[in-house]
């Protein structure tokens, strides 16, 4: 698989050390916690799997088929790695209050389990997340002191608030398809096709604009007309306010954003304005897909710090732990710390 992002700026430089992500699935582990508290009652029944080796939507059409529903009928706050050990939540809409026999599905699918079961007057949508908790082994790293360095540079600075080359699909395939739908006008009745390619097409604005922010040295400062978020409201940063604007940045008081790009004009102003707006203007057949669906502007972090970060080593391993929020990518934490060396695996 080739690395779209390759061009993509390292906050602190490409990283010297090599390793192996994901070298067998307990090497990758995933813990979700829910946004909300489940009401124990309602139409929708959740189920609770860990799963080894399976993706997230094999797993729930194949639960589906157990309750005898429409693969509709089940959903999920956020998908999951395949290459991974997962841990997550389903809901079902099963409004009789039944509970099915779930002996055949765990028999055909030793590679589920099934940890808890409760009911929700909700189903679950995407996004109903309060954050991921990852436990993941970097194998045959090629100096490990080089990525302890990194580890407590990213304690200090955070990294880049990518999205993760997942979002833009094997060797970029939803990337070439945004561009193609935005250049051919392409309309579908397809709302999951939709939005996947949307966010695609936002998403690969979205990190180029950050990756100028650091080519231009300007990623942990305000620059005039930036709009910051202060108590989670956007805010003109006007030129003659930088130096009260960025000691709120050092003091966590105020986050600096970049554009998730819409139909209507950004709202930053001057040198801001001059950074983003070259970026928009040099990607027409997805600006194209964007405003002919009238997707509105909005902002997003432009800095990403992992909570809960620590590590362990031994010998060529290291053991990174952190809790990142919802729409975050762990994958972004790890280009900071180490090139990956290409593992073999079965995508059968």
């Amino acid at each position: 698989m080739s690395d779209i992002l390759a061009d993509l700026a390292f906050l602190c430089g490409k990283p010297k050390a090599k390793a192996k992500i994901k070298a067998k699935p307990e090497d990758f582990i995933v813990l979700e916690k829910p946004g909300f508290e489940f009401s124990g009652s309602g139409e929708h029944l959740l189920v609770k799997i860990r799963k080894t080796g399976e993706n997230t939507k094999f797993v729930a059409n194949e639960l589906a088929k157990s309750c005898g529903v429409k693969s509709r009928d089940v959903s999920w706050a956020g998908l999951k790695d395949r290459h991974a050990v997962t841990e997550q939540w389903l809901s079902v809409y099963l409004p009789d209050g039944q509970t099915p026999d779930f002996s055949g599905f765990l028999a055909s699918h030793p590679q589920v389990q099934i940890l808890d079961i409760t009911r929700h007057h909700k189903k679950l949508r995407p996004g109903d997340l309060q954050s991921n908790t990852f436990n993941i082994a970097l194998t045959d790293v090629s100096d490990v002191d080089d990525v302890i360095a990194r580890l407590k540079q990213v304690k200090q600075l955070g990294v880049p608030n990518y999205f993760g080359q997942q979002r833009f699909g094997n060797n970029g395939n939803n990337l070439s398809e945004a561009r193609r739908w935005g250049k051919e006008n392409v309309r579908t009745r397809n709302q999951n096709k939709r939005s996947m390619y949307l966010s695609t097409a936002r998403s690969w604005i979205f990190n180029h604009i950050v990756s100028k922010r650091i080519e231009t040295g300007c990623f942990d400062s305000f620059i005039a007309g930036d709009i910051a978020l202060e108590n989670g409201e956007p805010v003109l940063v006007k030129a003659d306010m930088l130096d009260s604007w960025n000691q709120k940045v050092t003091q966590n008081q105020a986050v600096i954003t970049a554009a998730m790009a819409g139909d209507n004009a950004l709202p930053t102003e001057e040198d801001a304005l001059l950074l983003e707006q070259p970026v928009l203007d040099s990607e027409p057949d997805l600006m194209k897909l964007i405003c002919g669906n009238r997707m509105r502007h909005d902002r997003r972090n432009i800095a990403l710090y992992p909570e809960e970060l620590d590590w362990q080593c031994d010998d060529n391993r290291v053991i990174v732990n952190f809790s990142l929020g919802a729409g975050s990518f762990a994958t972004s934490i790890l280009r900071e710390l180490v090139e990956e060396i290409p593992v073999e695996r079965d995508y059968n």
